[in-house]
Order: structure tokens, then C-alpha cells, then sequence
């Protein structure tokens, strides 16, 4: 059974939008990667990726799942509005949007 949120309260978000944060967080990879997003600083003197966000490559290296799928989990976390996406030549690097989880905390607490 879907869970679907109120519609009637302003500001709070839309139910189909609510399950698509519920369906990325469902998964234990995804999970992770929003663990590995949440820690990143940055790497001092390295060219890789800048603050706040991790390229493609570091997340697959260490989740230790091939890119196919790592872009899979990634394609999930980004339609439910949970982390961003920059393209620089062929690289991808990823960052978190801690106001949307801010925004699914919130809804939760009022469950």
C-alpha cells in the first residue's frame, strides 16, 4: 500500500511525489549513496570533484557495482528530487539536496 500525503495543507508535498522519495530511499544502495553525498568534502589539491558533490566514478569504486547500475540508482534518487546532476565532458558528478530530505523529515514528523 502506497502511503499518500494530505494535499490539502499548503506547502506540503504532493503525494506521487512523497512514494518517489519513499521508492529511492527503499533500496539499500541508494541509501549509501545518499551517505556517501551527505560526507563529501571535497578532496584538498585534487581535480576530481568539487565540495558537496562525488563523481560517478568514486561512487561505483565504492559501492563496488559497475557505472550501468550505479547510473540506475542515481536516474532514481534524481527523478524523486534528492540529488543533483553536472555533466562536465563525460563525467557526471553528483550532489545531495538536503532541502528535499529536510523537506521528507519534516513531512514525516508530521505522520
Amino acid at each position: 500500500m502506497a502511503i499518500k500525503v494530505s494535499e490539502r495543507a499548503a506547502g506540503r508535498t504532493r503525494g506521487s511525489d512523497f512514494d518517489s522519495v519513499f521508492k529511492a530511499l527503499a533500496s539499500e544502495h541508494r541509501r549509501e549513496i545518499l551517505r556517501i553525498l551527505g560526507e563529501a568534502t571535497g578532496d584538498p589539491g585534487k581535480t576530481c570533484c568539487a565540495p558537496d558533490e562525488v563523481c560517478a566514478c568514486k561512487i561505483s569504486d565504492r559501492l563496488g557495482l559497475v557505472p550501468s547500475t550505479v547510473s540506475h540508482h542515481m536516474s532514481v534518487l534524481r527523478s524523486a528530487g534528492l540529488v543533483t546532476a553536472r555533466h562536465d565532458g563525460s563525467w557526471v558528478y553528483y550532489s545531495l539536496c538536503r532541502d528535499a530530505l529536510d523537506k521528507t523529515a519534516r513531512e514525516l514528523q508530521r505522520f
